[in-house]
């Protein structure tokens, strides 16, 4: 049974490389999680752009929230599409194909003004 969101909060606040981003998670739902990261300056290059590292991060931990720790990442696939001028991230990610021993999940990141800051998609590997 799917963690409720008190739950997932939780159970992921133990995820100590995540926390240090200080990402939140907002909403869960069978096989789906939105989750932010308000950015901050240690999020940031020496150019002043979103690290590309704390963008995977928000996408990887994302996609662990939806997948409710059922799958370990096997793959991963990021395309950075655009850098942000918003103050914060919003990450959703979605099961597109549930296997026998497998799952494959997109994730979307998008800034708090609506620009599509990058686009990811995960193949797991079910271990429970």
């Amino acid at each position: 049974m799917r963690r409720t969101l008190e739950e997932s909060r939780a159970f992921f606040a133990r995820d100590r490389f995540a926390a240090l981003t200080e990402i939140e998670i907002l909403e869960v739902d069978d096989f789906y999680a939105k989750c932010r990261m308000k950015i901050q300056e240690k999020h940031l290059n020496g150019d002043n752009h979103v690290m590309g590292g704390a963008i995977f991060t928000l996408a990887d931990y994302c996609y662990a929230v939806a997948s409710d720790s059922v799958a370990v990442s096997l793959s991963s696939e990021i395309n950075y599409l655009s850098s942000s001028k918003g103050t914060e991230l919003i990450a959703e990610a979605r099961m597109l194909k549930d296997g026998r021993s497998t799952v494959f999940y997109e994730v979307r990141i998008t800034d708090d003004l609506g620009k599509n800051i990058a686009f990811v998609t995960m193949t797991g590997f079910k271990i429970k």
